[in-house]
């Protein structure tokens, strides 16, 4: 029997380079890392003790906003801000970023936009070392960078336009459902870029054409998850209301668990204090 605790992160996924193995999956509790796919079949509890502490100061609070965050620390943090979920706002340029030395360390830096395949067709954004973590952590089961640009402001500008013909969200549930159908993202890349190309000659003359670079060369990647069962009908365990989830582990894809009880959302609890067990 196996039993750990410690403060929760999101879960960690490795995904072998040329290799078609599922990707492998850690739970990060406190100072340990916990492999998960070893223990798919069996029968896993998650406890949470009701102690959160916010994963940038330490301190205790009773909620956790923007993903592990006290308030205070949400209300000032650079990487807690608006233009982060909406990069195209960033306000940089007019002085009033809240942490200047994060911006240029985490946001002026090269980003890729990109296509995924998780419930569907979206177009994402990421920083150029993100990927594929980025993708795996979405449940993408295939992605494809599709341009490079020097600032995370570009990113979110080329993504405000391209979400003009495709979604920028993955459904949870359609995801957790099952595999979705193949997407032939080269083809599809080609298609939206030639029908964004006004917005496109828009974006060069403000910025110029060297900030935006195509990746016409770029080749699909497609990842698989390790996943016994789909759900039809997935619900999802809310730990600050039922503490303690109990059940089989029937895959892990994302950043969920799958339990023939419910699925859980494990970065939705990061900074919780958490127990994890194999029964």
């Amino acid at each position: 029997m196996l039993s750990a605790s410690g403060t929760l992160r999101k879960l960690k996924g490795e995904l072998r380079a040329g290799s078609s193995e599922p990707v492998q999956y850690s739970l990060p509790l406190g100072e340990q890392l916990i492999p998960l796919n070893e223990w798919l079949g069996r029968t896993v509890r998650l406890q949470a003790s009701g102690d959160i502490h916010c994963s940038h100061c330490g301190r205790r609070t009773r909620k956790s906003y923007s993903q592990g965050y006290c308030y205070p620390c949400f209300t000032r943090l650079a990487q807690c801000d608006l233009c982060i979920v909406s990069p195209e706002r960033c306000h940089y340029e007019h002085g009033t970023c809240r942490d200047p030395a994060w911006g240029e360390q985490f946001c002026m830096t090269d980003h890729i936009v990109y296509l995924a395949n998780s419930s569907g067709l979206k177009v994402g954004i990421t920083r150029a070392t993100q990927l594929p973590t980025r993708w795996i952590d979405q449940g993408a089961s295939q992605g494809l960078p599709i341009m490079r640009v020097p600032a995370r402001q570009h990113s979110g500008m080329v993504e405000e336009l391209l979400r003009q013909q495709v979604a920028d969200k993955t459904n949870w549930r359609a995801m957790l459902q099952g595999e979705p159908d193949p997407v032939d993202l080269s083809e599809q890349r080609d298609a939206i870029l030639d029908r964004a190309q006004p917005g496109l000659a828009a974006l060069h003359q403000r910025f110029g054409i060297q900030a935006f670079q195509p990746l016409a060369d770029a080749e699909p990647l497609t990842i698989n998850y390790p996943v016994s069962a789909y759900s039809p009908k997935p619900k999802s365990a809310n730990l600050d209301k039922e503490p303690m989830l109990e059940g089989t582990l029937l895959g892990i894809k994302g950043q969920y668990l799958l339990l023939d009880t419910a699925v859980i959302n494990i970065r939705k609890y990061t900074a919780y204090t958490m127990a994890f067990s194999v029964v």
